[in-house]
């Protein structure tokens, strides 16, 4: 190995530390929010916060101080519930003050359950009702397109919610239009509000769906930044196809007692679980 490529090695090693913290970080938030709004989908949010952070910290292009930069990266939050993890990303970017993290849900708030483009600064679409958010990404990829420009734009969809029939008019309109510019990832944690998605509606088989719906697919470890990056740099290589990177995710990820559990969809930790989850947190990072 050369010095150049150990130095890179080590550089790149010391980067996905210091993600691997901010997503740390972020995940404290999320329980700090909804513990203190009472209300919220922390499981959801928690599965989602690796791709947030590899996305906000390290992979767009985007500036706090230039909010309508032409030529910045943007990103839409199709399942709009997992909010929290948003908001705390774009605070902990510079879009608006972290101490205001903690208004989530309150009235007058700025922060409600579900991102507002016109209320908060950085949110690039309102977002909610399942389904719909990927289509305005989509839209918002061939009007980058049509324009010229040379702008990625990421959305993040919900696996319970690709059972929207929506969702598959908006995939096969991105391969029709050849949205190389568009890479979606499908936070893939398996549970959705009433259960498990295999046994709501099953989406199997995931890959093969998408493949035939013309998109380029990759598979990863949702919680491996390093795995992130690197899909997103294999996925900016593919030219006429729109990308979607199926991120094998844990739901509540990082907390003990949330990861894998459909309670916790949209269940607000009470005082004791609130004093567990932040000691785990606060405690160690959270590791692929």
């Amino acid at each position: 190995m050369s010095d150049i490529q150990k130095t890179y090695n080590e550089e790149l090693n010391q980067t996905i530390k210091d993600l691997e913290e901010k997503a740390r970080i972020i995940r404290q938030h999320v329980i700090e929010m909804i513990h203190e709004a009472g209300s919220g989908h922390p499981g959801g949010s928690l599965s989602a916060a690796d791709i947030l952070t590899a996305l906000y910290f390290y992979i767009m292009r985007h500036d706090p101080k230039n909010l309508n930069w032409p030529e910045r990266d943007r990103l839409v939050l199709s399942k709009g519930h997992a909010a929290p993890a948003l908001y705390a990303a774009l605070a902990e970017s510079g879009y608006f003050p972290v101490e205001e993290l903690i208004t989530l849900r309150k009235l007058g708030s700025r922060l409600q359950g579900h991102p507002s483009m016109r209320h908060l600064p950085g949110i690039d679409m309102s977002t909610g009702s399942l389904g719909q958010g990927f289509s305005a990404a989509i839209g918002i990829a061939l009007g980058g397109k049509l324009d010229r420009k040379d702008y990625y734009v990421y959305a993040i969809l919900g696996d319970g919610e690709i059972e929207e029939g929506s969702i598959w008019e908006a995939a096969m309109s991105a391969s029709h239009y050849n949205l190389d510019h568009l890479i979606a990832f499908l936070d893939r944690n398996r549970l959705q509000i009433d259960g498990r998605t295999e046994q709501v509606m099953s989406i199997a088989p995931v890959k093969e769906k998408w493949e035939a719906f013309g998109w380029n697919v990759i598979e990863i470890n949702g919680h491996s930044i390093h795995e992130i990056i690197r899909a997103v740099d294999r996925a900016k290589t593919s030219e006429g196809r729109p990308n979607i990177i199926i991120a094998h995710t844990v739901k509540g990820k990082g907390v003990s007692f949330m990861e894998g559990s459909v309670h916790f969809h949209g269940k607000a930790p009470n005082d004791e679980q609130y004093q567990i989850a932040m000691r785990e947190l606060r405690g160690k990072g959270v590791r692929p």
